[in-house]
């Protein structure tokens, strides 16, 4: 979600290309209100990170296939239910669309506490809500991004995208310890509830940013047709900047996280982590996250956004690798973190150039179709890698498994933007219209 406001009239995209605006820039009270709402529920995620598996281990004595499947299939079939959505979004106003979604998963996730208060939970309800909350992660997605850019003037944009994304790291660093330690208190449910919580909360803090929305694009057929779906696709494919963009955000997302029940597996088997150093090794690197996105607008106004792309790129893609060498004791605890925290600073780096990029290549009546598009195709080619991995696994051992997704994943930077993107003529604005 990143969102803005400058001089002039606070709501019109401008034209030009981005600057690496210094990280102090004030945006606005818009972009504030969207900003708290974004690390609110952001926070509720983390704290209530992994308390779906916990309930259907301790509360449902769910086995180790429907706690896998409710993990994949979930996404996956979100994944699926979102495809219409991304369409459908287009030719709406975006801000009430961000607030219905936010009423939506809170409204999905406050039915986990009230049935186990009435003793009547089941597994298929956390399925069904997994894939409720999927399927709206990926229209919020795709609505705020759109909205982002009716808020704010390009050169606003990697100012935004940088503060978001380091709100995304300083809240994995501290979430999962708060959530941990409620989890212990209080149990898994009522994290679910606090989660639900803070959606409410982000609504309310959307609501608040009142102001005027451009109205979006009419659309010219009465019903959706079949093409439509397909829409943000070809556009993705068609654009020489962002399908490269695209194969390697998929591709890199996908094998890293493929990796990573290997890597639990090894680590609390047969290296004899504890649950503790195992959350440390994972928890502590992510101030990396943080120190990446703050330098970011520095970097891009020191070297150019592409040089900066490219090079984080690059240079994410070399750690990985490492895991492959982890042992046990102090030595491979290190080995973790150093290589977590190498991964992490560049991705904090990466991931606000590419989505500002991405903003900046796709046209306002295309954002929420080629954003909704390009998260259903990560989360589904996440899920497919890491159902893969789980067998190569089992066939090669977890160490061999993580050592080839390491290796593949040095082929990712291939797959990077080869020249600067050009930029894109400025489209002409649509009235406002009140939301």
């Amino acid at each position: 979600m990143r969102r803005g406001h400058r001089r002039g009239h606070p709501l019109r995209p401008r034209s030009g290309h981005p600057s690496g605006r210094r990280s102090g820039h004030r945006l606005g009270r818009p972009f504030g209100w969207l900003w708290a709402a974004y690390g609110t529920s952001a926070l509720g995620t983390w704290l209530a990170f992994g308390a779906f598996e916990l309930i259907a281990v301790r509360v449902l004595d769910a086995g180790p296939a429907e706690v896998a499947a409710l993990a994949a299939v979930g996404a996956a079939v979100g994944a699926a239910v979102a495809v219409p959505l991304g369409p459908w979004v287009e030719f709406r106003h975006k801000r009430p669309v961000l607030i219905a979604t936010d009423l939506v998963r809170c409204a999905a996730l406050l039915t986990i506490p009230a049935a186990f208060a009435a003793g009547v939970l089941t597994f298929l309800q956390l399925l069904l809500v997994s894939v409720v909350v999927a399927a709206a992660d990926i229209t919020f997605r795709a609505a705020s991004g759109a909205y982002l850019k009716t808020l704010l003037p390009a050169e606003d944009l990697l100012v935004a995208n940088a503060r978001l994304e380091s709100t995304a790291w300083t809240t994995t660093i501290v979430g999962p310890p708060l959530g941990g330690a409620a989890i212990g208190l209080l149990g898994p449910v009522v994290t679910v509830a606090a989660d639900a919580v803070s959606y409410l909360l982000s609504a309310l803090g959307i609501r608040a940013t009142g102001g005027h929305e451009p109205s979006p694009i009419p659309r010219k057929a009465e019903r959706m047709r079949a093409r439509e779906l397909l829409e943000g696709w070809r556009y993705i494919l068609a654009d020489a900047t962002l399908r490269p963009l695209f194969f390697n955000t998929a591709l890199f997302n996908g094998l890293v996280m493929a990796a990573q029940p290997l890597l639990a597996v090894l680590m609390l088997g047969r290296l004899g982590f504890t649950p503790w150093q195992y959350g440390l090794a994972f928890a502590a690197p992510s101030i990396g996250g943080l120190l990446g996105s703050r330098l970011a607008p520095s970097l891009v106004t020191r070297f150019g956004r592409h040089r900066v792309l490219v090079a984080s790129g690059v240079l994410r893609a070399l750690w990985p690798v490492g895991l492959a060498f982890l042992g046990p004791g102090g030595a491979g605890l290190l080995l973790v973190m150093g290589v977590e925290l190498g991964l992490i600073f560049c991705c904090g780096i990466f991931n606000p150039v590419q989505a500002t990029c991405r903003l900046e290549r796709t046209p306002a009546d295309r954002v929420a179709r080629t954003l909704s598009a390009w998260a259903v195709t990560t989360k589904a080619s996440t899920a497919l890698l890491t159902a893969v991995w789980g067998v190569l696994g089992s066939v090669l051992g977890p160490r061999a498994a993580i050592g080839l997704a390491g290796a593949l994943l040095l082929a990712t930077p291939l797959l990077l933007p080869r020249r600067r993107a050009a930029a894109l003529p400025a489209a002409p604005e649509p009235a406002a219209d009140p939301v």
